[in-house]
């Protein structure tokens, strides 16, 4: 069992790392292209940190453990959420401005509502799959036309210090830096992925416990930590529309694209505690922040400890039931 835990740990140290420098590389990219940071922030960085996600669900689809495929995706929507905004708000309360926010929460949520939809047959199939990944292209599309008519002054200065964080000191990138980290990020997460969900899977397999219940804890925390990094680090510097804005975005990406691309190659079996309740979880979390969020026009530090306690109530309910 211990082999196997630090195998998972090991797994999840090169998703980390091997996350953080594909998105380096990624921004180093897009910013030789002349991409705005906003544009960047938006899309590369939007879809960067949710690398880890996608890459233990392909594993794990390939290897035919749909449970820790799906049970990844819906297990780190609800850690974002009820988690990783509930700390950030603890460090300090997260001010609501912007109009990304505005429109990204909504559509987050009837993305929410349409993957609960999707998964009540038990079965994620490639017409779910193109409809998933349709939406997904189709609104990051309008949201960076959008944005680049309508961000503020104070949006883009802190997109700007994000992707200048993203850098890793490098004041003008240069190509061949950049694509070097985007190759090492590969490995790094190809590696790491097979290490995580081959773990996750004996560990299962050994406690006696279910692969959707690995995914939805474990597995799930760990492929968050990048998320809980950058929101935390934004909320502890001020900037937080980033910290909000790629929670919401990490989440839009892990059901339109995470679940998308891997039904795509290969549909997913649903499990049908995941139908029955997990979804029914992250539709809750997902709905309950609009009130924090709205009102008042920022999330408090009670919010913060209301967010936690839920998570844990949560963790508590998979295990006393497993």
């Amino acid at each position: 069992m211990v082999l196997w835990l630090a195998l998972i740990a090991l797994g999840i140290v090169l998703l980390v790392f091997g996350g953080e420098l594909l998105l380096c590389g990624a921004v180093g990219l897009a910013t030789l292209l002349r991409l705005t940071p906003a544009v960047i922030g938006l899309t590369v960085v939007a879809a960067g940190t949710s690398v880890p996600e996608l890459a233990v669900s392909a594993s794990a689809a390939l290897r035919g453990s749909s449970d820790i495929s799906v049970g990844n995706v819906v297990g780190s929507n609800i850690f974002n959420i009820a988690f990783i905004l509930g700390l950030s708000a603890l460090v300090r309360p997260l001010i609501i401005t912007g109009n990304t926010i505005k429109l990204e929460y909504p559509v987050l949520a009837l993305v929410t509502l349409m993957c609960v939809a999707v998964c009540q047959d038990g079965l994620i199939n490639r017409v779910d799959a193109s409809l998933l990944v349709a939406v997904y292209i189709g609104f990051t599309v309008y949201l960076v036309a959008l944005v680049r008519q309508e961000m503020t002054a104070a949006e883009a200065k802190e997109y700007a210090g994000e992707v200048k964080d993203l850098s890793l000191g490098q004041r003008t990138p240069h190509a061949r830096v950049s694509l070097f980290y985007i190759a090492a990020g590969v490995a790094l997460l190809a590696a790491g992925s097979q290490a995580t969900v081959l773990g996750a899977v004996e560990v299962a397999r050994i406690a006696g416990v279910s692969e959707r219940v690995i995914a939805l804890t474990i597995v799930s925390a760990g492929t968050g930590l990048p998320e809980a990094v950058t929101a935390l680090v934004s909320s502890y510097r001020g900037r937080d529309e980033v910290a909000i804005g790629n929670v919401i975005g990490s989440n839009l990406f892990n059901i339109l694209m995470v679940l998308g691309v891997n039904a795509a190659i290969m549909p997913l079996p649903v499990d049908a505690a995941i139908v029955a309740s997990d979804n029914w979880w992250m539709l809750a979390v997902t709905v309950l922040i609009f009130p924090l969020m709205f009102t008042g026009r920022r999330i408090n530090r009670w919010e913060g400890a209301l967010l936690l306690a839920i998570y844990a109530a949560y963790l508590s309910m998979l295990l006393s039931n497993s």
